[in-house]
């Protein structure tokens, strides 16, 4: 089976909001008064979790913003009331400046890039003007999603504004690697949220959010099936966790720029080689970054890694996927070939 391809969700269908309540009976000598209990308490839990749907988006999509650039189509989630707007960086691209729609304004808005961290593919922009009563959206913890967890996605997909789809959490940390097609920033971004809400051209930047109202993630990607010549593969979406977001978020409105990644690096620069069977084989080092981590181990120009840690290495996309999972100052094993000969070096990773 092929392996499912992702590709960035910001390109320019409307989704129903469905609610869904799981009613338990309990039995009581299969009385008809227990037939009763049952059937009336079936609409008051749908009921409930239709009310806990409604408040989420009245709380929450006035904070989701479409941002229209001059190659495309993308969401935003304003960050703070100083009118900072967190997006994907591959929703700005290489714009300066951007016309912003709020859910409730009529007017598009304007604002400028504050800075773009494609790495992460995370960006910042900020609003020329902030109107009268932007209101921020809070943030959760992204730590605490749990598979199974309902969430709403909010977004403008395909350019229709305001925009909610539902679904859950199908799974957590997952490293998935973006690619430069379709728009992409080509990151390898670690830990990121699984869901099966829908995730449609447009969606990107915008929120994805859990039913106390907090933004848990920023939808970022859609599956794509090469097995049905790269068509949707629907119910498989990805969203960059609100921890990387706030990370990343805050420094650059500190600072300007990303001054702490909190990314791992071997402080290489490599290539994808291929073994006697022309399929791929590992990573030749073509320059050790001298005072880095892989230099410091004792790697050098002309090494082929082929495993980090137990995780074998093929092509520069498996070790940065690999990489995305470590930590700056881990320790790994790293084994190369040097000259036709096996061997293994203990490295102090650095940071991206």
């Amino acid at each position: 089976m092929s392996k499912p391809r992702v590709r960035a969700a910001s390109v320019p269908l409307a989704a129903a909001l469905t609610a869904v309540a799981l009613v338990g009976g309990c039995s009581s000598s299969g009385s008809g008064d227990a037939t009763r209990s049952t059937t009336q308490a079936a609409p008051a839990a749908a009921n409930d979790l239709q009310d806990d749907y409604q408040k989420v988006i009245k709380d929450v999509l006035p904070s989701v913003v479409q941002i229209d650039a001059a190659d495309g189509l993308g969401s935003g989630v304003v960050y703070d009331d100083k009118g900072h707007i967190v997006t994907n960086a591959h929703v700005v691209g290489d714009e300066k400046r951007f016309k912003v729609t709020t859910a409730t304004g009529e007017q598009a808005l304007t604002a400028e890039l504050v800075a773009a961290y494609p790495e992460q593919d995370l960006a910042v922009i900020k609003l020329s003007e902030v109107p009268s009563g932007l209101k921020a959206a809070a943030f959760g913890d992204s730590a605490k999603a749990e598979v199974g967890q309902i969430v709403l996605a909010m977004g403008s997909p395909l350019g229709l504004s305001s925009s909610v789809t539902q679904g859950i959490v199908s799974a957590t940390g997952r490293t998935v690697s973006e690619g430069r097609s379709g728009g992409g920033t080509g990151a390898t971004i670690g830990n990121m949220l699984q869901t099966s809400a829908a995730i449609n051209p447009g969606n990107s930047g915008g929120a994805l959010v859990d039913l106390d109202g907090q933004v848990i993630g920023i939808p970022t990607l859609a599956a794509t099936d090469p097995g049905m010549g790269d068509g949707a593969a629907p119910g498989i979406g990805f969203a960059i966790p609100s921890s990387m977001v706030k990370t990343v978020a805050d420094q650059i409105i500190k600072d300007g720029r990303v001054t702490d990644s909190g990314r791992a690096a071997l402080d290489i620069t490599g290539r994808t080689v291929l073994g006697d069977d022309y399929r791929p084989a590992g990573v030749a080092v073509v320059e050790a970054r001298k005072d880095g981590a892989a230099a410091g181990a004792g790697l050098k120009a002309g090494d082929i890694i082929t495993r980090v840690g137990d995780d074998e290495i093929t092509t520069i996309d498996s070790l940065s996927e690999v990489l995305a999972s470590d930590k700056p100052g881990q320790k790994v094993e790293v084994t190369y070939v040097r000259d036709g000969s096996e061997k293994s070096a203990e490295v102090t990773l650095g940071e991206m």
